[in-house]
């Protein structure tokens, strides 16, 4: 992989500036996790488990090039946004890039967390990859080019023809013609609300532009009487000379599903798969053990040995409809009966272990994507690897790998400003985890503050930390929960500590229950003490709303 491949915030090259801001300073960040089903169930000789990428990974999108399989995910307004991995058995992905990564390619403003970039798809043809997309609230459709799916990507290219539209994707047809694919608002006025309608057109790769007529290819989904909501996410494929086209509908709650539609013609008339949907969890017994909802999504790709695999996006509620980690990618192969595909069967039960695809197996990644692990970050490398990611775009250079040390600027943008804090952050990716890190931190004033974090959002977050109150350094936990509260947050927890002493803090969450706790770093083992716990829901999609799952990071401010 070449360097820059991993210079995914480029600006950490550079030494912060000299400023009147205090600097704190993370020597590492550790993060472990484990979910219930670890105990017991575990991938024989031959089988993967699922998902396939754990945590906050939705809208997963596949394209195979040769024996190589690149997949990208959306992000929303996190920044770098769009993670690119490969892999060579659609089981072990290795995460090589970020598609945007350069603070100028899109501009996230002050964008809620959950609107930014939504369900990119990547695709590629003679050389060259695409990916297309759509920056919600921030531009519109636009599609990105690049040589090496590592990286870089080319700025935007704007696709006006999409107006109002969302999930663009591109159908390579054997005779030369190029079609791009849509979620669309549909003809006239909608007849319900979700109400949506999936529009084709012709596109040309030479100047990246839509031409021709736009063809409305579905109106509100598979059976228009029953309204039908958010049929969304297309792609075309051919097979047998039939066009296949595949779309999301139902909404992504515990309604969602993948639906199927052929034709001879890429234009239509499209007949729906009698036997539709072709995946969902919908009318499953809510009280199953460790059950796996909401899936949907999905891209359906031809291994070189002709077989048939899904990914697609699903979630694991701990309770009901209640989650932590986001929306997850997971795989499943897909079967062929009278000329239809089937990725699970009515009443069937998403697995969490099957049999791997008839792949060479690849290389496990050196950053594990599922089960049961512990990945921790030294902080020693000339760039950050490519998972970690702020909220929006920087718009300052707040943040420097300096001295085996990641330092941050504490700056007057907090958590809850709906802005872009010296906040930097990696994915939650368990039901139960735990992160760690040391900060060295000397408050200067009232309300400069320095710490960890546990995010689902700016309304909905906790903080534990240094920070100054009354002219006294305190380590101290902060919450906020809803747009209604305090920007800062409130306080729940503090305890009194020297200041300039470096401290050890502790995160650790199980389902909805989060402890808090803190240590001197001191040689040996912390002696920790408990500064809080606190059972909510609040930072559940469920609650906080939006599309986005918690991540851990770390966060230095001022008031």
């Amino acid at each position: 992989m070449r360097p820059a491949a991993l210079a995914t915030l480029a600006l950490l090259a550079a030494p912060l500036a000299a400023q009147a801001q205090p600097v704190a300073s993370f020597d590492w960040f550790d993060y472990r996790g484990s979910d219930p089903i670890d105990a017991t169930l575990r991938p024989k000789p031959g089988e993967y488990r699922n998902p396939i990428l754990q945590g906050f990974f939705p809208d997963p999108s596949v394209t195979r090039v040769g024996e190589d399989y690149y997949l990208v995910t959306s992000t929303f307004s996190y920044f770098p946004g769009i993670p690119v991995f490969h892999s060579r058995d659609l089981v072990n992905w290795t995460q090589i890039g970020n598609a945007i990564d350069r603070p100028d390619q899109l501009d996230f403003k002050k964008l809620g967390l959950s609107r930014g970039v939504f369900a990119p798809t990547i695709q590629a043809k003679d050389g060259l990859f695409y990916i297309l997309n759509t920056c919600v609230d921030c531009g519109g459709n636009f599609t990105i080019t690049a040589k090496n799916p590592a990286g870089p990507w080319s700025d935007p290219t704007w696709l006006p023809d999409l107006d109002g539209g969302i999930d663009p994707s591109l159908f390579f047809d054997e005779d030369g013609r190029i079609w791009i694919l849509n979620n669309g608002p549909p003809e006239g006025t909608p007849q319900y609300q979700g109400h949506r309608a999936i529009w084709i057109q012709e596109f040309d790769l030479k100047t990246l532009k839509s031409f021709g007529p736009r063809t409305l290819l579905v109106n509100g989904g598979v059976d228009i009487s029953k309204k039908p909501v958010w049929i969304e996410g297309p792609h075309i494929f051919k097979k047998d000379g039939w066009y296949y086209l595949s779309c999301a509908e139902g909404g992504t709650a515990e309604g969602h599903s993948q639906v199927l539609l052929r034709s001879r013609s890429v234009t239509g008339p499209f007949v729906p798969n009698p036997a539709n949907p072709v995946l969902t969890q919908r009318g499953l017994p809510a009280d199953r053990a460790d059950p796996i909802t909401s899936a949907g999504h999905a891209q359906l790709v031809e291994t070189q040995k002709g077989d048939w695999w899904a990914t697609f996006l699903a979630v694991r509620p701990y309770a009901g409809d209640f989650y932590t980690i986001g929306r997850e990618t997971f795989l499943l192969p897909v079967t062929w009966k009278d000329g239809w595909p089937q990725i699970t069967a009515p009443g069937q039960t998403i697995p969490y272990l099957h049999a791997r695809p008839a792949l060479p197996k690849g290389a496990k990644p050196a950053v594990p994507t599922n089960g049961a692990f512990t990945v921790r970050d030294e902080f020693a490398g000339a760039t950050l690897p490519p998972y970690w990611m702020m909220a929006r775009n920087p718009r300052s250079n707040w943040y420097a790998l300096q001295g085996g040390a990641l330092r941050l600027t504490a700056r007057a943008e907090g958590l809850g400003d709906n802005a872009n804090p010296s906040f930097l952050a990696r994915r939650q990716q368990h039901r139960s985890a735990t992160a760690e890190t040391l900060v060295r931190f000397t408050p200067e004033k009232d309300g400069d503050r320095a710490g960890l974090s546990v995010f689902q959002n700016d309304d909905y977050w906790f903080f534990v930390g240094i920070k100054q109150v009354g002219g006294k350094a305190l380590v101290t936990l902060d919450q906020r929960e809803g747009p209604k509260a305090p920007a800062a947050g409130k306080t729940l927890g503090t305890a009194p500590v020297a200041a300039g002493v470096p401290l050890r803090l502790r995160i650790t969450v199980q389902d909805n229950r989060y402890s808090f706790a803190y240590a001197e770093a001191k040689a040996g083992t912390p002696r920790w003490q408990p500064l809080g716990s606190v059972q909510t829901d609040t930072l559940t999609t469920r609650t906080a709303g939006g599309f986005v799952g918690s991540v851990f990071g770390v966060f230095a401010g001022r008031d």
